[in-house]
């Protein structure tokens, strides 16, 4: 988003939020970012970036009728899951998409095959599961999801459809599973957890829950330091910090510059995966910078 606003200024408008981050939005919004909900509200001819979460095939036809010039944001691992619900689709499998139902990736995945798809939300959507040939169902998943409730319901159909198929890779984004592994590693050491996240981030929500899942104390959702309750630091003495995968670092030290001043100075870094995953720009901005 940044660097269309530099190549063609503003204004852009952008479908949904670029990411679930309402600091990110806030600051696109003041360099000339227009955050819309569907496509029919951006002026004809005008240029619209699609969210990291991508979107259905229905929003691309969409957008090529009102002759809006696009920028396709999804995340590559998005995008990922929407090739193999477009390949079990053309193999004419039943898809079971694990996923939070009304979640932007979710409607996008889903749009890829409507015919095919069917969402399982959490456990309690198991049982309500009808497919056509017990041999022939695939399970996919929302990339934000909580690496053990997936387990689980993966679990679950597998009992009901002893032949269901795995993806081909995991569809857990990288930096989801990560977070929620160094959570683990450090919940049982803390009084509190701290995540740094807003409210609308199903993987910064997931990480609170994999924290009390996992022997802390209490836990938090903060979008930034001024959430944080002076009440929630009374008699503790450790604290883990985390963030979700769309929160700027800025964020994440603006919080620890506060509880530095609560006295919690002694700062430790647990980094259970190293990572080193890059992705490229948008074709439409590679193409256009020459990057």
């Amino acid at each position: 988003m940044e660097k269309a606003l530099a190549q063609y200024g503003a204004p852009i408008y952008v479908r949904k939020q670029i990411v679930h981050n309402t600091h990110v939005v806030r600051a696109l919004e003041g360099r000339g970012a227009i955050f819309v909900d569907e496509t029919e509200e951006v002026p004809e001819g005008a240029i619209v970036v699609f969210s990291a979460h991508g979107v259905a095939p229905a929003v691309h036809a969409e957008a090529a009728r009102r002759s809006l010039k696009t920028i396709d944001a999804t995340c590559p691992l998005v995008t990922k899951v929407h090739n193999e619900a477009k390949r079990f689709a053309a193999q004419d499998y039943d898809i079971l998409l694990i996923g939070h139902e009304g979640h932007e990736e979710v409607e996008g995945t889903a749009g890829e095959a409507p015919d095919h798809v069917q969402l399982v939300d959490g456990l309690d959507g198991v049982g309500k599961v009808s497919v056509r040939d017990p041999e022939k169902v695939v399970w996919l998943s929302q990339t934000t999801l909580s690496v053990d409730e997936t387990t689980e319901t993966v679990t679950r159909l597998k009992q009901r459809f002893p032949g269901l198929i795995d993806p081909p890779s995991d569809d857990i984004c990288y930096a989801t599973s990560n977070r929620q592994t160094a959570v683990k590693e450090i919940a049982a050491q803390s009084q509190l957890v701290l995540v740094v996240g807003s409210e609308n981030s199903s993987n910064s929500k997931r990480l609170v829950e994999v924290a009390l899942d996992y022997g802390a104390t209490a836990s938090y959702l903060v979008d930034d330091a001024s959430f944080i309750d002076d009440s929630w630091l009374d008699g503790v003495t450790t604290i883990g910090l985390t963030s979700g995968a769309s929160v700027p670092e800025i964020l994440v030290e603006g919080v620890l510059t506060k509880l530095a001043a609560h006295g919690f100075t002694d700062v430790e870094e647990v980094e259970s995966v190293e990572e080193h995953m890059r992705f490229a720009l948008p074709h439409e901005l590679r193409k256009n910078l020459r990057v």
